[in-house]
């Protein structure tokens, strides 16, 4: 048995590599060229951690494109769209009220806004094909929310490009303030459940988890019209740091499991009450989900907070200062963890669970904007 076990590990990589399409070899030359050409021409504006994290990037998007085709498809729409997009700038920030298709579907605030609608019209499909029980709708719901995240992954990056072309000092990746990362949270929570929707072959659970991510754009569009968010600014010098390119998505990856457990914690609840019980997937299976969801949260939770202490050491001297943003994240992450430890040590399953995993998300909230509006710190620059 040991010998048949060795000769296994030593043939899968073997395997792995063999058993690609040629549209994942396709992808996996795209992405190096992409990210060569990349280190190539913006090298020099980087550091050495951001030169790493662009060089790391690379064999980590190849696998990801390899292991799921959606994915694959992903990326490459939006390299498309996004070099479109930056082509048709010809280094002017003007052209974004002249070029067509920067004012009407390429520049970032449209592209933005596109995703914005896609989302809307996602969830309205979704909850169509839940109360109908029309397969039709559920497919619809599926391909507007894969739209979506097209759309919004390319104002990202059309939006990272345009930083640049105001000034070399100005640009940044787009995750800085809350507007951007709004955006990045509805895209990754959308990405995470289009996982999961594959993973389980069950598009029921969409009108439930859509729900957060429309209240996520809800918001994102009132910050943009009535505080004017939208607009790119100088990053404040406690942000000007290798380390924000790192602990935001971490942290991001977290708030969005975290968010589509609870959402599947709310489907649970009714089900369990009798209430769409027939149109939603068997109680196990949403359990599994919130399980899995929780379980990766925690896990990039738990990464974001030890980077954002090694961040603070280098930009105040010190790992912990008890500012309400770092207590709030504690307990954010022993409310998490103490979940995961009493359904893996304990056993314990239903209502309980299901009900923390709601609550949890309330909590999380605050942790994320509760904080900025009602206390101050050293986090204030994040403040509504």
């Amino acid at each position: 048995m040991e010998l048949a076990q060795a000769k296994n590990l030593t043939q899968a990589p073997e395997g792995y590599f063999k058993g690609r399409s040629a549209l994942d070899w396709l992808a996996a030359i795209l992405l190096t060229g992409g990210g060569l050409f990349a280190f190539n021409r913006y090298a020099h504006f980087m550091d050495g951690y951001e030169q790493a994290i662009l060089i790391a990037a690379i064999p980590t998007f190849i696998a990801l494109a390899w292991a799921w085709a959606g994915l694959r498809n992903l990326l490459a729409g939006a390299a498309v769209l996004a070099l479109a997009g930056i082509s048709l700038y010809n280094a002017d920030l003007a052209r974004a009220e002249q070029a067509f298709f920067l004012k009407y579907f390429l520049s970032s605030q449209t592209a933005i806004g596109w995703m914005c609608f896609l989302f809307f019209l996602s969830t309205a499909a979704y909850w169509l094909g839940l109360l109908a029980r029309s397969d039709f709708a559920e497919k619809t719901g599926m391909a507007l929310s894969w739209a979506a995240v097209l759309m919004g992954t390319t104002g990202m990056l059309v939006r990272w490009y345009e930083s640049y072309l105001i000034g070399t000092d100005i640009g940044h990746i787009p995750i800085s303030n809350l507007y951007e990362v709004f955006v990045l949270f509805c895209l990754i929570t959308a990405l995470l459940y289009l996982h999961y929707e594959r993973r389980y072959n069950t598009r029921k659970l969409g009108a439930f988890v859509l729900i957060v991510i429309s209240a996520a754009v809800a918001f994102t569009l009132w910050y943009s019209f009535s505080r004017g968010a939208h607009e790119i600014q100088p990053l404040v010098p406690a942000l000007q740091s290798y380390w924000m390119k790192i602990h935001v998505p971490a942290n991001f990856i977290g708030y969005g499991a975290f968010s589509l457990a609870a959402m599947i914690g709310v489907a649970w609840l009714l089900a369990e009450r009798g209430i769409l019980a027939s149109r939603l997937p068997a109680l196990t299976m949403m359990e599994d989900v919130m399980y899995k969801a929780i379980a990766i949260g925690f896990a990039f939770f738990t990464v974001a907070t030890i980077l954002g202490a090694l961040w603070a050491a280098e930009a105040w001297g010190t790992y912990w200062q008890w500012d309400p943003k770092e207590t709030w994240a504690l307990i954010v992450w022993l409310n998490y963890a103490a979940w995961l430890h009493l359904r893996l040590t304990k056993g314990l399953r239903g209502a309980v669970l299901a009900w923390w995993a709601v609550i949890g998300l309330l909590v999380t909230t605050f942790a994320f904007l509760g904080v900025n509006m009602f206390l101050s710190g050293l986090h204030s620059y994040g403040a509504l």
